[in-house]
């Protein structure tokens, strides 16, 4: 039901203040919520006020707002994405104790992939991930994995959009990204030398749940001249380990 003059339901307002805040601007005033959400100052001003009141959202000391509490304790019950991150923790420290280097997890969500975690050692190399952060599937190690072992539709949606490269490296044609895709179904893994950052290099492998579905990547970021395949003997281990805590019996 529609409940301003421009059309647009409570629900659909609600929505687009809360997507305002990203893992980057995690404190905004006001204004600059409305703004970006698209909204009068009016309209801005209250749903914020409403928010707070319910703990949705906190306003801090200086009246600027952020995420609430209350919001992330709903958002975790009964979470699938939180119980996949607890079957994957032990796992995922293993392979970051013995690589060294960023090791992440990561889930199909609205045609991206979506980071539920990520762990790094003071030494890492650089990255651009961020946990709750999102990266085009086309785009990186973890995102090649999900979308070589997700359903056709989603693979022909993504090929037929255009495929915005992040760096010269960026797979960004359509035919070449179906080989590469052919590519990862074949051998079990993803490799994306230079796709997010050129000094970079991600390897990832899939995750299956108790369905033998792919739920998840977990992949790790190297140095670009580091060896793959150690880090792929450690990705290995760790998926097994998380699809035996999954109920995987395949």
């Amino acid at each position: 039901m529609a409940n301003s003059t421009s059309g647009d339901s409570v629900t659909d307002r609600l929505v687009r203040v809360l997507e305002t805040f990203t893992p980057t601007r995690t404190v905004q005033t006001a204004a600059e919520i409305g703004r970006r959400a698209g909204l009068p100052g009016s309209s801005a001003h209250r749903i914020v006020g409403e928010l707070v009141e319910t703990g949705l959202l906190e306003r801090d000391d200086d009246r600027r707002i952020r995420i609430g509490m209350r919001l992330w304790e709903l958002a975790t019950r009964s979470s699938q994405a939180l119980r996949l991150r607890q079957a994957s923790m032990p796992a995922m420290e293993r392979v970051q104790s013995r690589v060294r280097e960023h090791t992440q997890l990561a889930i199909l969500e609205q045609d991206e992939a979506l980071f539920l975690e990520r762990l790094s050692a003071p030494d890492s190399g650089a990255n651009v991930t961020r946990i709750a952060a999102r990266l085009p599937l086309h785009a990186s190690s973890s995102g090649l994995v999900l979308l070589a072992f997700g359903e056709r539709d989603l693979q022909e949606r993504i090929l037929a959009a255009p495929l915005p490269p992040l760096t010269r490296e960026t797979i960004t044609d359509p035919a070449a990204l179906r080989r590469k895709l052919a590519e990862v179904r074949t051998l079990g893994h993803a490799v994306a030398p230079g796709f997010i950052e050129t000094v970079s290099t991600g390897v990832a492998v899939p995750v299956r749940d108790e369905t033998g579905t792919v739920a998840a990547a977990l992949s790790v970021v190297l140095r670009r001249d580091a060896p793959i395949e150690p880090a792929l003997v450690e990705l290995h281990s760790g998926k097994r380990e998380i699809e035996r805590a999954l109920g995987f019996r395949g």
